[in-house]
């Protein structure tokens, strides 16, 4: 059975209405998927943006562009969300997610299992904006709750944990990966949700026809 590893970040919508489609295959065809962090730099190709409680815009360095391209990737990604009954709040500025992504490398250390409860609590909770991703010590708490022996995480966080994921971030530019989610099977990479058909028929051993790109086919589990 080919190798699958994915590539994600806690503050793409789109990379979270793809997880559960994700998971799905590891119960199909009895994998484990390797997941790994690719921190997005969203400010250097659709500017920054800052609102308040209130929703109102405080900070601003967008174009009229980047904005429809901003409201266009919100709208979209919560079509998908609504049909599986998740819910996506337009989040309030960008955030740096490098922590909830070091501490996704540090959930993975005690196994699948605590890793995907981590994944699954810091997805809902940021979405719902009830999770603060830059906050360390909510971080910590959320490996806690997801079963994961803190100690030694704030060293990880400085140290080890800095540098891997940075590795990781610089092996990734060289790949030629830069979106999220990324799928990556026998050296392929199929980039965006709507290619899980496409990874789905990889994983079968390319039996038939190639399938064509679509989210119709990928909606239920």
């Amino acid at each position: 059975m080919s190798r699958l590893t994915v590539y994600i970040d806690y503050k793409s919508p789109y990379a979270f209405v793809a997880k559960d489609p994700t998971y799905a295959l590891e119960q199909q065809f009895g994998i484990e998927i390797d997941w790994l962090p690719l921190t997005l730099n969203i400010g250097s190709y659709l500017g920054t943006a800052k609102k308040d409680d209130s929703g109102k815009v405080v900070e601003n360095n967008r174009s009229p562009r980047q904005w429809a391209a901003v409201k266009y990737a919100y709208m979209d990604a919560r079509r998908y969300a609504a049909a599986r009954g998740l819910v996506l709040k337009g989040t309030q500025k960008i955030w740096d997610s490098s922590i909830a992504a070091i501490g996704m490398l540090f959930a993975k250390a005690s196994g699948h299992d605590a890793l995907k409860r981590y994944t699954d609590i810091v997805y809902e909770r940021f979405w719902r904006r009830e999770l603060d991703i830059e906050d360390v010590g909510v971080i910590e708490s959320v490996l806690v709750e997801a079963g994961v022996d803190t100690a030694g995480f704030r060293d990880y966080l400085g140290g080890e944990g800095r540098r891997l994921h940075d590795l990781i971030q610089e092996e990734i530019l060289d790949a030629g990966l830069f979106g999220v989610p990324s799928y990556v099977i026998d050296g392929e990479m199929y980039f965006g949700r709507e290619h899980l058909p496409r990874v789905r028929w990889h994983l079968g051993g390319k039996r038939g026809p190639l399938p064509d790109v679509a989210y119709d086919s990928v909606l239920a589990p």
